[in-house]
């Protein structure tokens, strides 16, 4: 049973949409059914990112069945979190709920995420109550959190999953961050710092398969760990401090058998040895430097997170004037 003890907030359920289309209307005809019970006002905005299955078409046919369907299709596919800070931008209501468009996230659990809310917080995750991927995607998903620690703390990446419930007024503080490179969880903290999760249920992929295969988690990790914190060139200085402490004992040990035994040290390839840590750790650095030094050239290029091509409304218009 939904406890609907506390105060209704309006709602606006953000979806990125990706090859949906077959699941599509049941996981409206669920939100429809649920979001009635939870909300005097709600709306559900449906972000395309680039389907290539016929989902913008179907996005539409659903518009212009429910009124509280709003539709946005973006120019090509920019990733997850670029299409859900799209829709973040268009809500308008008091709380946004995000989910995924693969029914893994019901909507009948989205009252445990509100009850939470309305204890005071300013975001609140869904977490599984189980593993719900092989070891792989887990896996990846724990280094994922693991690079959220440096721009969240321990606390708050450990609680962190792609099923959200936060309150609007949060995104004030990344209104005007423009990147290609965006982490919503990263920019939940520049405006939030009270997060909470509780226990909900997962259920199974009903068609498709996942699109964040290990390779796209381990590269979401690595642009939230440049991207978002210095922690990269705090690393890239302990080696660097590392390899010099290291020469410095190499040196130590040369010159003291040399003192003490009048013995030199033979050996080119001790020499090489030597001479290919303290390259190894130079290029090491380089490359992390070189990282930040790419990521501040896109930021002057000022590429957007995302371009939009179209909305339901614009369709909607278009059928109208025919």
């Amino acid at each position: 049973m939904i406890d609907c003890s506390f105060a209704k907030p309006s709602l606006s359920v953000v979806i990125p949409v990706y090859n949906s289309r077959v699941i599509l209307s049941e996981l409206i005809e669920q939100l429809g059914t649920e979001l009635g019970q939870l909300s005097y006002r709600y709306e559900v905005i449906l972000v395309n990112d680039g389907s290539r299955d016929g989902s913008w078409d179907e996005i539409n046919r659903l518009a212009s069945i429910h009124t509280w369907i709003r539709g946005i299709n973006l120019m090509r596919n920019y990733g997850q979190h670029n299409a859900l800070l799209c829709g973040i931008r268009a809500a308008k209501e008091e709380v946004i709920v995000i989910m995924d468009d693969d029914l893994q996230h019901p909507p009948g659990e989205i009252h445990k995420l509100l009850s939470k809310l309305a204890e005071g917080y300013d975001v609140v995750y869904g977490v599984p109550n189980d593993g719900q991927h092989g070891f792989l995607r887990n896996a990846a998903a724990s280094i994922t959190k693991m690079a959220l620690k440096s721009a969240l703390g321990a606390e708050t990446a450990s609680k962190v999953s792609p099923y959200r419930a936060f309150r609007t007024k949060l995104r004030d503080a990344f209104a005007d961050y423009q990147s290609s490179f965006v982490s919503v969880d990263v920019l939940l903290t520049w405006g939030g710092s009270r997060f909470s999760a509780v226990s909900v249920r997962y259920d199974p992929r009903r068609a498709g398969k996942s699109q964040y295969t290990l390779r796209k988690l381990i590269t979401h990790a690595l642009n939230m760990m440049t991207g978002f914190s210095v922690i990269p060139l705090q690393l890239a200085s302990l080696v660097g401090f590392g390899v010099t402490l290291f020469g410095i004992v190499i040196l130590g040990f040369v010159l003291g058998r040399y003192f003490i035994h009048g013995i030199n040290v033979p050996g080119f390839t001790f020499l090489a040895s030597i001479i290919i840590i303290f390259s190894g750790a130079q290029l090491f650095a380089l490359g992390i430097f070189g990282e930040y030094l790419a990521r501040i050239h896109f930021r002057m290029m000022e590429r957007p997170s995302y371009v939009i091509l179209s909305t339901t409304s614009e369709h909607a218009a278009e059928h109208r004037l025919v």
